[in-house]
């Protein structure tokens, strides 16, 4: 298997699975302090400058793909969660690239539990139909990544025609992408909006150092949020989880 982009190739309805953790509070979007189990995906079709998890796709973390049946990740999300949790939050990497994700989201289900997805909204699976708790997250200009508007506009027409709830959600590390957050909330006004103050120091291994830090970023948006006449309809969020255990996997 290779986990870049569309080179994902798995074998039959597996699924390429590189960890599964939990339960813990979600640190982002709508669903920020939600108590949920974790299933991280192996591949994306992006490389962000920034990313958090780029184990997933850059070949780091190569070791630790699983190629995994529905039933399985079920089974060690029981394993490792017990009967503790209701939530399952499915990450990567871009979930968005497996069409067989399909069988696990539809086996969750069947056991009562809600399930959330974030994706940078690059492609559509089917699938979001069945999600709880769906995030689409456009990549601003400090990832490097160009964002396809025709792909997104799709998405986001396809969930508005069926009614179907989803948020969207832009991290903001500078002005260029505070504009990026701006444009994307006057292109999508239907939708409940989120930004997100961004974590560019990724190799601090001490929360208390990073702490301070994090704390001054989130001022900072606050700050530029209040005096900006675009965004208006908008959630102001730090990254919650980087505040409690820093850069640390696996929480």
């Amino acid at each position: 298997m290779n986990e870049r982009g569309s080179e994902v190739v798995t074998e039959g309805r597996r699924i390429p699975v590189i960890e599964i953790f939990g339960p813990t509070v979600q640190g982002e979007g709508s669903v920020i302090g939600r108590k949920t189990m974790f299933v991280r995906t192996a591949g994306c079709d992006y490389s962000c400058a920034w990313c958090d998890s780029a184990f997933t796709w850059d070949g780091s973390g190569k070791a630790d793909i699983r190629l995994m049946t529905a039933q399985d990740i079920y089974a060690e999300l029981r394993h490792i969660g017990g009967d503790t949790f209701a939530h399952v939050t499915i990450s990567g990497g871009n979930p968005a690239l497996l069409p067989q994700l399909d069988e696990l989201v539809g086996m969750l289900h069947g056991h009562g539990i809600r399930v959330a997805l974030e994706t940078q909204g690059s492609r559509w699976q089917d699938w979001f139909w069945d999600i709880d708790d769906l995030t689409l997250s456009p990549k601003p200009p400090s990832s490097r990544m160009e964002t396809n508007w025709r792909t997104l506009d799709g998405i986001i027409a396809k969930l508005t025609d069926r009614n179907r709830p989803f948020t969207l959600k832009v991290v903001v590390f500078d002005e260029a992408d505070l504009q990026y957050a701006a444009d994307v909330h006057e292109r999508y006004p239907q939708a409940p909006f989120y930004v997100q103050a961004g974590n560019d120091r990724l190799k601090e291994t001490e929360p208390e150092r990073l702490l301070p830090y994090l704390l001054e970023r989130y001022e900072w948006l606050i700050d530029r949020v209040m005096s900006h006449t675009g965004l208006k309809q908008v959630h102001v969020l730090p990254q919650l989880h980087t505040w409690v255990w820093g850069n640390k996997k696996g929480v």
